[in-house]
């Protein structure tokens, strides 16, 4: 088929979606069943119910600034890091990422834009889409400077440190988890948003998330079926399908209709595209398995148990994979990753029988570089600071770039049946990022100015359900 046939049906289609889905819709308020709740520490909560388009179109209504806002963070930084403006986004959303989208969630994305647009916020279903894939456009990027022949592709960004225990390593035997997402702080200050998600079909969600994103990004979240998810990003990951389907897709969809650790991990292989490649840490409350899920596009390892730990910190662990898809060099102990997962392991250990949600929040902000063997706040501690670093991170932020552990969630098997979470906005080591300071001591970042915002620490706020 021709390739402006084939565009031409996509338009048509988006449409007949909009139109569809819009009819007898009052454009000026949503639903009385949604609502959003004014931010506690930093955290907002939004309730959202119904069909997908209901769903979405209630997301745009209520965080349409906050959206285009987003869309302005993520167009400026894939500029900056990439030299690609806006307008390529979408159109790689509209050509590669919409035909290899279901319906329920074009409806929803569709949804997103139209919302948005009753609130006289100017963004269309491309814009939408683009910004939900934020994550996985590195990979895609990657792909195509390798194939065009560049001396050296860029490496993806690598995000996040996380853990999940079970059995003889808590303290009542029963799960507990926790994250912390790490990323600029232009992405991490936003990413305060804390959905609570109750669909017409599949299993209702509480996760946090950016303003936009249909799934959590941070993939962190919990479902009424029991699940609790998160991940971290496997490290110097390379490879990219574009004929397959959107990890915020499937990442959306597992969390939603996934009822055991089996489902989980059928749909987040099914259609994989590579993109966002993370190393998933699962839990399944109601039989006390945990699970660690390494994706990669061409190896997939899945181990699991019901008494023991399982860690995350960017590190690839297949060895095959690690040979096979990634630049990754396990040896080097000055990395970030490795530095953090010799922490993780040492944490593990000397905690063995006491994890609870007090000592995971410890975790969350412990500033020991292993390393070093010492407490130096940096790239290569739990509580990421790389504003302070002078390696950088990871090959994609350079020195005293303002990155690093910019949000935190914990939460065990009692929480989660309330289908609630503690969250800390900020560094949870009680450190603040002042932007102004930052920025006149490191004027190579002054490109950032008009977005960058102070990221003060917060208090640890319970969220979910209950709240």
């Amino acid at each position: 088929m021709r390739k402006d046939i084939l565009i031409l049906i996509v338009l048509l289609t988006a449409g007949a979606v909009s139109l569809w889905s819009c009819s007898g819709r009052k454009a000026d308020s949503p639903p009385e069943r949604s609502f959003r709740r004014p931010a506690q520490n930093g955290w907002t909560l939004v309730h959202l119910e119904g069909s997908p388009f209901e769903i979405g179109y209630q997301h745009g209504l209520l965080l349409a600034a906050e959206i285009l806002d987003m869309k302005n963070v993520a167009a400026l930084e894939l500029a900056h890091d990439y030299g690609r403006d806006w307008e390529f986004f979408r159109t790689a959303a509209r050509d590669m990422m919409w035909p290899r989208i279901e319906l329920r969630y074009r409806q929803e994305l569709q949804g997103i834009s139209d919302g948005a647009r009753a609130k006289d916020v100017d963004l269309d279903l491309w814009d939408i889409i683009a910004l939900n894939a934020l994550l996985e456009w590195p990979y895609y990027l990657d792909t195509l400077e390798e194939k065009s022949g560049a001396a050296e592709a860029r490496s993806v960004p690598e995000r996040c440190s996380a853990f999940v225990a079970v059995g003889s390593y808590t303290k009542d035997g029963r799960v507990v988890m926790a994250h912390n997402i790490w990323t600029t702080y232009l992405e991490g200050q936003r990413w305060t948003i804390v959905f609570d998600i109750a669909p017409a079909e599949g299993h209702r969600i509480v996760c946090d998330g950016l303003p936009g994103f249909i799934a959590s990004g941070s993939d962190f979240g919990l479902n009424s079926a029991g699940l609790m998810i998160t991940e971290t990003t496997i490290g110097e990951f390379k490879g990219f399908d574009p004929a397959g389907i959107p990890e915020f897709v499937r990442a959306r969809k597992a969390m939603q209709f996934a009822g055991s650790i089996d489902e989980f991990v059928r749909l987040m292989k099914d259609g994989n595209n590579g993109g966002y490649a993370n190393n998933w840490l699962v839990a399944d409350r109601k039989t006390n398995e945990i699970a660690s899920l390494e994706l990669g596009l061409k190896n997939v390892t899945l181990e699991r148990t019901q008494d023991g730990c399982f860690v995350g910190a960017n590190f690839p662990v297949n060895p095959q994979l690690v040979r096979e898809e990634t630049k990754f060099d396990p040896a080097d102990l000055s990395l970030s990753a490795n530095a953090r997962r010799l922490r993780w392991d040492a944490l593990m250990a000397d905690h063995k029988g006491r994890i609870d949600l007090d000592l995971a929040k410890r975790f969350m902000a412990d500033h020991y570089d292993s390393f070093q063997g010492q407490d130096d706040p940096g790239e290569r501690t739990l509580c990421g600071h790389i504003e302070l670093s002078p390696r950088g991170f990871a090959h994609w932020l350079p020195p005293y770039a303002a990155g690093g552990a910019a949000q935190n969630k914990v939460v065990d098997s009692a929480a989660a049946e309330r289908m609630s979470f503690w969250a800390l906005a900020g560094h949870a080591c009680g450190l603040d990022f002042k932007a102004t300071e930052h920025l006149k001591a490191h004027p190579e970042f002054s490109w950032q100015k008009d977005l960058l915002r102070d990221m003060p620490s917060r208090p640890w706020t319970l969220v979910g359900i209950e709240k």
